[in-house]
């Protein structure tokens, strides 16, 4: 026999009686909404979220008391242990179409012929969209990171990963593909980076040739936008949705620079489905991949728990009363407020409305410790 946890099958004998229902409030010691909790015995997600934009975290958003840096990086591990367990039940998130494999390979013939590597992340979720294989594919090869979307974080998340790849010894630049930030940036460093390589091409008595810098990454993070901002005009495909780019394309930028646009990569399997259902939510990953309802209520008791957004600005942005943090019921609840009972339609605007900023500047991850 088996009991619903928020939508969720587990068998009666994982669960204690009070598990069974999603909790009003949430407290130090309450369970979580959709699954157990992180004090259950399971080993620790691959990705781990440490850090805090704001003091504390409160339900309804307010932070009027301070916590210590000790209790900020706690309550981020806890969020995430949480997310942990939320996604264990679920359907796994996976998602490899036919393009993906026969780009993989192409890619890897490409590399070779590159000078420097472009990869390009979500700002929001930088640890969720670094490709497992990216570094063994690479090598030894100068490689530029490129976390884009960054005006849909705020300025501290923005310092917090500055300062954490600056440590890694990595060269980082932030952009907005949209508005061409930090392309122009992008293509002086790629020259820099490969400057040596026609210094060693005069030295054998070759001609000097462009730079060649090759662009890869997750689908819809934005490679092809960054392109065509950097040529001024529009070279490559790009639309907000993954899977839009399908071969790889060499453009050049100038005299100086030649760019390879190249189709999303992801694994064939993603292990992490904690960073799966974070692709989800920021749509960097197809749509038919995952249960739109069971991501959208993941997204709301992630909201409850970020003090910028919290519950109250959920209830102010639907104009409606709901009282605790189980995802599942207020996307219900939503559904019969404004969609006459159609869950998916209910869950698809509160996932649309976070990838459009509605909710304000959300990161959905920060720096490891």
């Amino acid at each position: 026999m088996a009991v619903q946890l928020s939508g969720l099958w587990l068998p009666n004998s994982q669960l204690p009686g009070h598990f069974l229902h999603c909790p009003r409030t949430r407290s130090k010691s309450s369970p979580t909404p959709l699954a157990a909790t992180a004090s259950l015995s399971s080993p620790p997600p691959t990705i781990q979220i440490v850090g805090g934009k704001t003091p504390s975290w409160y339900e309804n958003g307010n932070s009027n008391s301070t916590l210590d840096g000790c209790q900020i990086e706690t309550d981020w591990v806890d969020l995430d242990a949480d997310l942990y367990y939320w996604t264990k039940a679920l359907r796994p998130v996976q998602w490899y179409p036919g393009h993906i494999a026969k780009s993989e390979k192409e890619l890897k013939e490409q590399l070779k012929l590159i000078d420097v590597v472009i990869e390009v992340r979500d700002a929001r979720i930088p640890m969720s969209t670094g490709h497992p294989q990216m570094d063994s594919w690479l090598g030894n090869k100068k490689r530029i990171l490129v976390l884009n979307r960054e005006d849909m974080i705020t300025t501290a998340d923005r310092n917090a990963w500055a300062s954490y790849f600056a440590s890694q010894g990595t060269k980082v630049i932030f952009s907005n593909g949209q508005l061409g930030m930090g392309t122009m940036k992008l293509g002086r460093l790629a020259k820099a980076l490969a400057a040596d390589v026609n210094v060693k091409r005069r030295a054998k008595g070759l001609l000097s040739r462009p730079v060649r810098a090759g662009i890869v990454g997750y689908p819809n993070v934005g490679k092809s936008s960054l392109i065509n901002r950097l040529l001024k005009r529009r070279m490559c495909p790009a639309a907000p949705r993954p899977g839009v780019t399908r071969i790889l394309k060499w453009v050049r930028f100038g005299n100086g620079l030649e760019l390879l646009d190249s189709p999303g990569i992801l694994p064939m399997r993603i292990s992490d489905q904690s960073a799966a259902i974070k692709l989800a939510i920021c749509d960097d990953i197809g749509e038919r991949s995952y249960d739109v309802a069971d991501v959208a209520a993941i997204l709301v008791q992630m909201l409850t728990r970020i003090p910028s957004v919290g519950i109250k600005a959920l209830q102010t942005r639907y104009k409606m009363d709901v009282e605790g943090q189980c995802g599942k019921t207020f996307v219900q609840k939503l559904a019969i407020h404004l969609f006459n009972g159609d869950i998916h339609q209910a869950a698809f605007r509160v996932l649309s409305d976070f990838r459009k900023g509605k909710f304000g500047w959300v990161a959905l991850e920060r720096p490891p410790i």
